[in-house]
């Protein structure tokens, strides 16, 4: 009997070079920004501490980390089925997103560099840090003979533009969930290495710290801007955005709960615990977080997650006219809005009350 799961098929644009994954609003996002608003951001507010993280940055403790050893040297065909499928988008979802912030950061230093030589220096170093990480996860997907074309990447993905201030809430809470997703496997991995499947895991420690240092960067970028912080805009920005990153997360895993059972996580119960680390995290600087504690919060998640259930079942149907499926999908798009909306309206958590508490 012929197992039609063991080797997943992938369009690909060559041999051995993957087609990327169709652009949805769940993938990870390309950025642009106003690069002349940026130029003229004033930082010397919080400069001190901006030069001490480019200290950081500069000592570049990762330079020899992220280098494949013999533990690479093997066949992963019995990574095969479903696993395989799921563990490849993993690495390419991961990829994009590394490399999606390495453009970002580069043109940023490169737009910078003469008109905001601080901030310039900082996006620079962050670049070349996101490399590192974008071509480890290209590497690895060519152990399941695969990879990326990231030049092509570049070219084929649109770019959503996003004024200064969304930019740094957006990087800043995606550096900051990078690090507690990384940091949750690792230690789950340290205690029950019988489900560390693959070696990048093994990996993980010292690389979410590339991912806090980063989110730390902006935290300080955005003490230099009270404007940013301080003000009722501001607050409901704030929760727009910690929404946005749970949601997204919350419903990108939960499709691919599989690949974290292979690894011994169940999605659900690893996504609530980098959710509240990752809003508690954000306390530090945002005015105001979500309370993920209140009943309809993951309520409301969960009828998101039977919603885009549906979603997917319509797109299967194969015989199905293209304007007969949209009709077919705005109840289950309207419904994502309104749970949406009842998410946002749950009355948020002024971070002032917390001053002084343990986090």
């Amino acid at each position: 009997m012929v197992n039609t799961l063991k080797k997943p098929e992938f369009d690909e644009i060559r041999e051995g070079v993957k087609v990327p994954a169709k652009e949805t609003i769940l993938t990870p996002r390309f950025y642009t920004t106003d690069f002349d608003e940026m130029a003229k951001m004033d930082v010397s507010l919080n400069e001190d501490e901006l030069r001490a993280l480019l200290a950081e940055f500069k000592a570049d403790y990762n330079q020899k980390h992220f280098v494949r050893d013999e533990r690479f040297d093997q066949s992963w065909d019995h990574i095969d089925g479903e696993t395989r499928r799921l563990f490849i988008e993993f690495l390419e979802r991961s990829c994009t997103a590394e490399f999606s912030g390495f453009l970002l950061y580069k043109e940023l230093g490169r737009r910078l560099k003469d008109k905001n030589p601080l901030l310039a220096e900082g996006f620079n170093l962050m670049s070349r840090d996101e490399a590192r990480h974008a071509g480890f996860l290209n590497k690895a997907m060519t152990d399941f003979k695969l990879s990326l074309d990231l030049g092509f990447l570049t070219k084929s993905r649109s770019y959503t533009f996003f004024k200064p201030k969304f930019i740094f809430y957006a990087t800043y809470l995606s550096e900051k969930i990078g690090y507690w997703r990384y940091i949750t496997i690792y230690r789950h991995l340290e205690k029950n290495p019988q489900d560390c499947i693959y070696p990048i895991f093994k990996f993980f420690e010292n690389w979410c710290q590339d991912e806090n240092r980063h989110g730390d960067f902006f935290d300080a970028v955005l003490k230099s801007q009270p404007d940013f912080i301080n003000n009722l805009k501001s607050r409901l920005w704030c929760r727009f955005f910690l929404l946005s990153v749970f949601a997204t997360m919350y419903l990108n895993d939960t499709q691919r709960s599989g690949f974290y059972e292979s690894i011994g996580l169940d999605a659900r119960e690893y996504d609530k615990e980098v959710i509240e680390k990752t809003n508690d995290t954000a306390g530090r600087i945002f005015p105001v977080i979500l309370d993920v504690n209140h009943p309809k919060f993951y309520a409301c998640l969960e009828h998101c997650v039977a919603n885009n259930e549906k979603l997917r079942a319509i797109d299967a149907q194969e015989n199905t006219p293209q304007a007969l499926k949209i009709l077919q999908k705005l109840p289950a798009f309207l419904n994502n809005g309104i749970q949406f909306l009842q998410l946002y309206l749950i009355k948020p958590i002024n971070t002032a009350q917390l001053e002084g508490s343990i986090r």
